[in-house]
């Protein structure tokens, strides 16, 4: 049997893959392994829940509560919300721990369960090991006191909304319009206030999430739809997130795209003229394209390659410092305000930089030019 955790938590098909007896046994795991710390101080562990608005989310996020109050684990039930939104509660509130049910980008038969440690940051892989690990061992009930409560998180749509206007310090986005496709996803409750409360005039696409057409033929995977009400619209930028909205994509007022590492491109500008990119550094992938690299080089900031996958990029940026980091894709770190990739900060900042400057998106994506590039699978050898 191979490795229960990829590379993003553990993922596969709803009700087969991902079923509630194995929300409930890893979520049991997970209050031994990552509670530990409040057990040492005597006191009653409290996690994060929250999940995207997949219909399998309702059982699986219940499986997880159950599994995490029948451990002693106080829950603190965050609803519908993005993936990040969860990350900077867990650090907000200083729980121990949270979990997201999500599969991100993936259709909406899919569905994932991935943890946060406390402060929000991923889980290092040897965590992960000892929390599947832990799987196979039985582990003693709580009965009367000591089993944990399970409350509903009010307030948390709101804390994270504050948290997310007060990272532009003042930077207003009055005259900009501005089309969002929330991919019918998490980011339907949240990145349209957020917007409109920064000053932009906002247009949204993809927010009628009904459990099932999570992804479907819209957001960061399918920006036809994006990029027709931009043009239509005459909006000055779009922005697509996923369905956990950890990731964004933009549009410029021509509907041309600009992906992840023109978004990096230009957020690396930004803040290195404002002298808030750390040690001048960008971090991105070895499947960033090679003008990324060069238009960085042209202004004085150095590129560290990781690794395909944010996980590495967040490695590297937690290792040395780094303020900015990313991956073609829409995944984008900002760890000054985020512990993990966030498509609605991502967006904002690309707004406030074009506020901010007074040119439109297509001349700020000029600081980069884009080269041929051709990926090709190698077979390896057995």
């Amino acid at each position: 049997m191979g490795r229960l955790f990829g590379t993003d938590g553990v993922r596969g098909l709803a009700g087969v893959d991902v079923t509630a007896e194995l929300a409930l046994g890893l979520a049991q795991s997970a209050a031994f392994v990552l509670g530990r710390d409040a057990r040492t101080e005597s006191r009653r562990a409290t996690a994060i829940v929250a999940r995207d608005p997949r219909v399998s989310g309702e059982f699986i996020a219940a499986a997880v509560a159950a599994g995490l109050a029948s451990a002693g684990v106080d829950v603190l039930d965050a609803g519908v919300i993005p993936t990040p939104a969860a990350a900077y509660l867990v650090a907000d509130t200083g729980a121990d721990f949270g979990v997201m049910v999500s599969a991100s980008h993936n259709p909406a038969p899919d569905n994932g369960i991935k943890f946060f440690a406390a402060g929000g940051r991923k889980l290092a892989d040897e965590i992960e090991d000892e929390i599947e690990a832990a799987m196979q061992r039985p582990h003693a009930g709580t009965t009367g006191r000591e089993v944990g409560r399970i409350r509903r998180f009010a307030d948390a749509e709101d804390r994270y909304v504050v948290h997310l206007l007060g990272t532009l310090e003042g930077v207003r986005l009055d005259g900009l319009h501005v089309v969002l496709d929330c991919a019918h996803g998490a980011a339907a409750g949240i990145s349209p206030e957020v917007f409109s409360d920064a000053g932009a005039k906002v247009t949204v696409i993809g927010n009628d999430p009904d459990g099932f057409n999570i992804n479907d033929g819209i957001g960061s995977t399918h920006l036809e739809q994006l990029i027709e009400t931009v043009r239509s619209t005459g909006a000055d930028l779009g922005i697509a997130h996923d369905g956990d909205a950890d990731r964004c994509l933009a549009v410029d007022a021509d509907g041309a795209v600009v992906d992840g590492d023109r978004i990096m491109a230009i957020l690396a500008l930004s803040m290195a003229g404002r002298g808030k990119l750390e040690q001048n550094t960008l971090v991105a992938t070895v499947m960033s394209n090679l003008g990324l690299k060069l238009a960085m080089s042209d202004n004085g900031i150095d590129v560290i390659e990781t690794g395909v996958g944010d996980r590495y990029v967040l490695e590297a940026i937690n290792a040395h410092g780094y303020s900015l980091g990313g991956e073609q894709s829409g995944h984008v770190i900002m760890s000054e305000h985020a512990t993990t990739g966030d498509g609605i900060l991502t967006g904002l900042h690309i707004a406030a930089e074009i506020a901010r400057t007074g040119k439109p998106e297509s001349e700020l994506a000029k600081c980069m030019t884009v080269y041929p590039q051709v990926l090709v699978n190698v077979r390896g050898v057995d």
